[in-house]
């Protein structure tokens, strides 16, 4: 993900921006080609950056594929805490 500080702040795209911030907003080019702007929360940043954490996934996707549990009993003995 890149982040892009704007330096000047044009009536144009901060008309666009405050719309943002109710809902998404499509923006399309004259080329066709399209993009969507979204208000987002730091919390929106953390959950962006941990999906593009290809390992991360690659791991949470073989661990949903798992089919075999360990009881909560089973790890209690397994750390001598019962």
């Amino acid at each position: 993900m890149k982040t892009i500080t704007l330096s000047e702040d044009p009536a144009e795209i901060r008309s666009v921006f405050e719309q943002a911030i109710d809902e998404d907003v499509i923006i399309k080019l004259a080329d066709g080609r399209q993009f969507i702007l979204s208000a987002i929360d730091d919390f929106d940043v953390e959950i962006a950056q941990t999906r593009r954490n290809q390992k991360l996934m690659n791991f949470l996707d073989q661990r949903a594929r798992e089919t075999q549990t360990i009881s909560l009993d089973q790890v209690k003995r397994q750390l001598g805490l019962s």
